[in-house]
């Protein structure tokens, strides 16, 4: 297929949005630059409007942009019921989860864990963290990457580094305060672009909106019967609901770059407004993008035709290209190009307060016991992890990889939804122990990974699985190690639970620094001879 070009005025669009973009990161360096609380928490001055589109923009990457589309041309409207499923869990993240990680005024999600089962678990928690977002970094540089490759001549890997470099830089530059306000901006680009579109879609079809709706519903675009079925080559849409349930547990209990944003507000009243806003954010997000795939599947049906092999990833921005004026199609790549850099610098804001707060500050603090006050170890972490992601996905380019949006959400199901298990057992049980949440999280992957290889479920099944996995057997090992401790002594983290919510708690500090090694093999018992800051929970002392 041959690439049918941008045009001059199409690379003075993009080019305008990535400079602004980089203003916005020079715009608040000096702020980001007075210490870890400027950088990672904005020091809780952050409206509550804007964090919510933050959460928003950082959940809507360019994944969603090209890859929803995607599959409501290719099938229908039945992952739909995956965007309801936020406001299931709105009321459990205002009334159960934010307490404590506004209790414990928490920089990562993890220090929670630390408090709640001690260090061990909260290095895994943060480790995962960081290698499952290099891998989803990867992924949504790849997509802006396919996006403009599969309509110029353009290098890949010269797109990749362009992407990831921007991203990099104003990361780098603003901190989690330029961060957020680069998202509002990158947000609001992107809905308008995708507004855009379905109008400029409508337009061009003889009918307009009527064609679009007798095609869809001859071809049952959007919700048919078939769709409430199991087991049924339709996808169920029960299931679609519960998966994105527990995906959404994981996204905004147990990933660090939502949990950010918790500590962003002024108040816990501010962080549930912010909450309430992205949920709102998410509902608009299904007639725009589930929208655009239905009038595409009529524009191609009538108006024209897809080239043989055409990559169905990159179906926005060629028909964006191809069908749209110039100027207006720069626009909408520039869109995409949106989408992807506020999921990144999210991310590698997020990947380096995980390394700095978590490794570094808790196991290497300085020998005079003054706190840091410097960021540059910070942006070097976020410069070496945004090279690491950019090699990845110069590999997903070199491969070819499509049908990204499963892909993704396999990735999800099975590597991050077993740790929002963890902070559920922690948060909703007294008996939970250090033991048993880790057995709760290797065995809930390991189910995971075998309905999936073996069973052949849907990412969304496999999600539910790899939850309620993680939940049973981490509360039963808990038990079965807790009655093997009986008189042992712990420290009390009944604060930390729903039965002790309103109750005071003092942070546990450690006499002496940690080291990793230590963390991660120190036993219940030996913790608790070592440290009161490494104290493991016991089952018994919880009852």
């Amino acid at each position: 297929m041959d690439a049918p070009g941008l045009g001059g005025l199409n690379w003075a669009v993009i080019i305008i949005y990535l400079l602004a973009t980089l203003g916005i990161g020079v715009w608040f360096t000096r702020r980001a630059s007075g210490g870890t609380e400027e950088f990672f928490k904005a020091s809780g001055r952050i409206p509550a409007w804007a964090a919510g589109f933050s959460i928003y923009a950082t959940t809507l990457s360019a994944i969603t942009y090209m890859s929803t589309p995607e599959q409501a041309f290719l099938s229908d409207w039945s992952y739909a019921a995956g965007n309801i499923a936020i406001f299931a869990i709105v009321p459990l993240l205002v009334i159960f989860y934010i307490p404590f990680f506004r209790k414990l005024e928490v920089t990562t999600a993890y220090e929670y864990l630390e408090e709640r089962f001690g260090p061990s678990i909260r290095v895994l928690g943060s480790v995962l963290f960081v290698l499952f977002h290099i891998g989803r970094v990867a992924i949504v540089i790849y997509l802006p990457t396919l996006a403009i490759t599969s309509v110029t001549d353009i290098n890949p890997a010269l797109v990749a580094w362009a992407v990831g470099v921007l991203s990099v830089v104003y990361t780098f530059l603003g901190g989690i305060e330029g961060v957020i306000w680069s998202d509002v901006v990158q947000g609001i680009i992107l809905l308008v672009g995708a507004g855009v579109i379905l109008v400029f879609g409508i337009m061009a079809l003889d009918g307009g909106l009527a064609t679009v709706a007798a095609d869809a519903a001859a071809d049952d675009k959007f919700i048919s019967a078939d769709n409430w079925k199991f087991g049924g080559a339709a996808a169920a849409i029960p299931i679609v609901f519960l998966g994105p349930v527990f995906n959404n547990l994981h996204q905004y209990t147990a990933s660090q770059d939502v949990v950010q944003r918790y500590q962003t507000t002024d108040s816990p009243k501010s962080t549930a407004r912010s909450l309430i806003v992205n949920g709102f954010l998410a509902l608009l997000t299904i007639p725009l993008f589930y929208g655009i795939g239905t009038v595409l599947y009529s524009f191609y049906q009538h108006s024209e035709s897809l080239p043989e092999g055409f990559n169905t990833s990159a179906l926005v921005p060629y028909f964006a290209v191809t069908a749209l004026p110039a100027g207006i199609s720069g626009l909408l790549i520039a869109a995409i190009f949106a989408a992807a850099p506020s999921t990144i610098s999210s991310s590698l804001n997020s990947i380096s307060a995980c390394v700095t707060v978590d490794i570094r500050d808790r196991f290497f603090p300085p020998k005079d016991g003054a706190p840091r006050t410097g960021v540059g170890f910070s942006r070097a972490v976020i410069v070496i992890v945004g090279a690491l992601s950019v090699g990845a996905a110069l590999y997903l380019s070199a491969t070819d990889q499509a049908q990204t949006w499963d892909l993704f959400l396999s990735i999800t199901g099975l590597f991050g939804v077993p740790l929002a298990g963890v902070f559920a057992l922690g948060i909703f049980t007294k008996r939970a122990n250090t033991s048993g949440v880790l057995g709760g999280l290797i065995l809930g992957a390991g189910l995971a990974w075998i309905v999936q290889e073996q069973a052949g479920l849907t990412p969304f099944m496999v999600s539910t699985v790899a939850f309620i996995g993680a939940l049973v057997f981490g509360y039963l090992v808990s038990l079965l190690t807790g009655a093997m401790r009986r008189g042992r002594t712990g420290h009390d983290v009944l604060p930390l639970t729903i039965y002790g919510k309103r109750a005071a708690y003092t942070r546990r500090v450690p006499t002496r620094p940690t080291t990793p090694a230590e963390a991660v093999t120190a036993s219940p018992a030996t913790a608790a001879s070592a440290t009161a800051h490494t104290n493991d929970t016991q089952g018994k002392n919880h009852d």
